[in-house]
């Protein structure tokens, strides 16, 4: 049996675990179609710098709390000196970084291209969450380090410090795709407080993880990793269970990975599994129904080949049940092959209407 349906059981809903993905995830970086070209767009200028994180300092597992973190500035930044933006954040899938979705989206020309056809301009940030284990999930632990705080204040308040932005709940929104999509629905429920628009792109991670899904022999492989420097060797599917566990199964007091695995011994640890499933969005979405009605605009989206699709139309149906409006599309494409496209016709439209921008100037009096 080839290996990647073999780890297929184990792997939690994470983008990697749908058999219409998987090809494409055994690498970290994919090719994905560019968006469609728009002449004469006007280019977007891409800063790279560092945010310090105070959320993420001291983890166990010995991230860096210096993150990077890529901004994107709009055409129009460097010559209205007086103008404010409103602000996207931007989160990446599991295994990649920052710099390396932003080439699968085609960031720049994605940006400008969506500009150009009317997309009202803001700042585009896009915040580095790679871990030791290849991914964050955006989650807050010991282990990791408190990334949904980084996101959701400490990166704030940075950009917030450093760009003219609109310093306004209004004025921000919150998109990601696979791990990001996680990320987008776990920190958008929890924190409406800082973002008035948010939008999940193929969200990985949604359902809650189940004993039968277990595999002996991969749960056997996980037992074996003493060290950090073993997890690096194991398959994709594999590592990605280490990062869903020192996110979400964190213990201070199991050096030197300092997570707890769903098996020990080979015998199924349901509080493990009960602890990973609190984390799961369809099993706490019930819990905030009230701050998801405080969006202006939720979206929602995944390939029609993305084995995510399923999941992402019950946590839709679930909106729908509570009467939170949302919108919910099934686009041609797989889990990655489109995403530049949507990024440029879709995500940054959606906040174009949905964010809150400053009054247009007004024409000059004669």
């Amino acid at each position: 049996m080839p290996l990647r349906s073999r780890l297929q059981p184990i792997t939690f809903g994470l983008a990697l675990a749908s058999a219409a993905v998987a090809p494409h995830l055994a690498l970290a970086q994919v090719a994905t179609n560019p968006p469609p070209a728009v002449a004469g767009a006007a280019p977007v200028t891409i800063e790279h710098i560092k945010v310090h994180a105070p959320s993420i300092e001291g983890n166990l597992e010995g991230e860096s709390a210096d993150r990077d973190v890529l901004v994107v500035l709009p055409p129009s930044y460097a010559r209205a000196p007086q103008r404010r933006y409103p602000v996207l954040y931007a989160l990446h899938g599991y295994s990649i970084g920052a710099e390396q979705w932003s080439s699968e989206i085609h960031l720049a020309d994605a940006a400008a291209g969506a500009f150009a056809k009317g997309a009202q301009e803001m700042i585009i940030v896009l915040p580095d969450s790679k871990t030791i284990h290849n991914g964050s999930m955006y989650s807050s632990s010991a282990t990791t380090g408190d990334f949904e705080t980084f996101v959701s204040r400490d990166l704030i308040r940075y950009i917030d410090g450093h760009y003219r932005t609109i310093a306004d709940r209004a004025s921000r929104g919150l998109a990601g795709h696979s791990m990001g999509g996680y990320g987008t629905a776990r920190i958008g429920m929890k924190h409406p407080d800082m973002f008035g628009a948010i939008y999940m792109m193929s969200p990985c991670c949604l359902s809650p993880r189940l004993p039968a899904q277990i595999d002996p022999q991969s749960a056997a492989a996980l037992e074996a990793v003493k060290s950090p420097a073993e997890s690096s060797t194991l398959p994709f599917g594999l590592r990605a269970q280490l990062a869903s566990a020192a996110a979400w199964s964190p213990d201070p007091k199991a050096p030197p990975l300092y997570l707890d695995l769903p098996t020990k011994n080979g015998a199924i640890q349901p509080d493990v599994l009960a602890k990973w499933a609190a984390n799961a969005p369809l099993a706490f979405v019930d819990q905030y129904i009230g701050n998801l009605k405080q969006y202006r605009a939720i979206a929602i989206d995944v390939g029609d080949q993305d084995g995510l699709k399923v999941d992402a139309g019950k946590l839709h149906d679930v909106l729908d049940g509570y009467g939170v409006a949302n919108s919910f599309a099934i686009y041609p494409g797989t889990h990655t092959s489109n995403v530049a496209t949507r990024f440029q016709e879709f995500v940054l439209p959606f906040f174009s209407r949905n964010l809150k921008f400053p009054p247009a100037a007004e024409p000059a009096r004669r």
